[in-house]
């Protein structure tokens, strides 16, 4: 199980200088990823980065730490310029982004950008579709019902041959994004208690068969709040999470107002007590 750990931008907000710390601290430290959210606009608090130009920033203060953005809510954005958006941070990360993708719960976020919320999993199929063709084809033809392309391309191409693309949403079994994991994902964000896993893997694997796909080739992510527990109770949230066998894992320091310091505590904490398991 591959370990990382979410850049806490809501709670360090403009410390620049603590964002590049704590990233290169977690590659130091041998976690293996690390990820950020996505809100292009809010009415509510939250004071997050945009996670493109982030991570492109990111990629600038570290070396071999994978970088996700986890979840770029993908039909509210042109399809060809994140595209070319994504393409352009795996040119500078040396081929270090996995891109996370999902369609979003906030139809107040599609009526500001001009979509039409009830369609957004159908546009995110088709733009899945174009985003693969623009990593890795020297002229795209498409005539989609929402992108039209007449020999376009993504010029530098991307190092990898397509970048992946995981997938997050609501999982339960019948929900669409069980069909679009199954069936087009590499990968997909699980946000649920390790108990319900495995019947959502199961339905996952249902639709990978189904598509022809080889299930077991289809990586899962969940996630662990270290801050607030006590050491014994996150580790045992890991555990559990490792015996479902999920290939990823993402500790999580947000949502306790800690500062610079603060986070790069638990980041050495954790690694320590990662170390003793």
């Amino acid at each position: 199980m591959r370990i990382g750990i979410s850049i806490p931008v809501r709670d360090l907000q403009n410390d620049h200088a603590g964002i590049a710390q704590f990233s290169r601290e977690a590659e130091d430290l041998g976690f293996t990823h690390l990820r950020v959210p996505d809100r292009l606009a809010a009415t509510d608090v939250d004071h997050v980065h945009e996670p493109l130009t982030l991570l492109a920033w990111v990629a600038a203060h570290t070396d071999s730490i994978e970088l996700v953005p986890s979840v770029i809510v993908l039909p509210t954005r042109q399809t060809i310029v994140v595209a070319k958006q994504a393409a352009e941070i795996d040119q500078l990360s040396g081929g270090r982004l996995r891109f996370g993708v999902g369609v979003g719960a906030r139809e107040e976020d599609y009526a500001i950008f001009g979509q039409e919320f009830a369609l957004r999993g159908k546009r995110c199929d088709e733009q899945i579709t174009i985003l693969r063709r623009l990593w890795t084809e020297e002229a795209v033809h498409f005539n989609g019902r929402w992108d039209r392309l007449q020999g376009e391309r993504i010029n530098p191409l991307p190092v990898q041959q397509p970048i992946p693309i995981w997938i997050g949403g609501a999982q339960i079994p019948g929900a669409p994004v069980i069909r679009r994991i199954g069936r087009v994902a590499d990968g997909w964000f699980a946000l649920m208690a390790p108990e319900a896993y495995p019947d959502v893997r199961e339905a996952i694997e249902h639709q990978a068969e189904a598509a022809g796909r080889d299930a077991a080739k289809i990586g899962s992510e969940s996630a662990v709040q270290i801050v607030g527990k006590t050491e014994a109770e996150w580790l045992a949230e890991v555990e559990a999470w490792r015996e479902t066998g999920v290939t990823h894992l993402c500790l999580r320091t947000l949502g306790v107002g800690l500062q610079t310091n603060g986070h790069l505590e638990a980041l050495h904490g954790a690694r320590e007590a990662l170390n003793r398991l």
